[in-house]
């Protein structure tokens, strides 16, 4: 099994339609009613997760069948990479752009984050959350 293959750039697509909704979600939020970093970001993923388990079940991954697994390992895989990626984020452009206003320096985390959270997710979603069903007949365009 080759990481990059079809199916990621099938990922990417569907990360550029929840990008869109999520992240403009959460931008809004942030600038615009001042909610606080953690719940903004958060409201991206809690959105932007439903529509990305549809779309990459079906879209991405070509994979038919439900079982609890699945949906389990899903979530664990979003909320692990969402940690990791905000919570590395945050600090780490607080520490590179300290000069800066605190606004400026929680945008620039919440952009590093979301990037650090495709990668996570991506990696999460191909080796864990959809594998099984991948191996077991679903899409494989590793072979293509």
């Amino acid at each position: 099994m080759r990481i990059i293959d079809k199916t990621f750039v099938r990922f990417i697509i569907v990360g550029i339609i929840n990008t869109g909704i999520g992240a403009g979600l959460m931008f809004i939020l942030y600038n615009l009613f001042n909610v606080d970093y953690w719940s903004a970001s958060a409201a991206n993923y809690i959105v932007g997760s439903i529509v990305s388990f549809f779309l990459n079940k079906y879209f991405t991954f070509a994979v038919k069948e439900w079982n609890l697994f699945m949906v389990c390992a899903f979530i664990v895989n979003i909320a692990v990479s969402y940690f990791i990626a905000y919570g590395l984020a945050k600090p780490a452009m607080h520490y590179l752009l300290r000069h800066s206003p605190l606004k400026i320096r929680e945008n620039a985390a919440l952009f590093a984050g979301m990037c650090l959270f495709t990668g996570l997710n991506y990696l999460g979603q191909r080796i864990v959350d959809f594998r099984k069903s991948i191996d077991q007949g679903g899409r494989n365009d590793s072979q293509s």
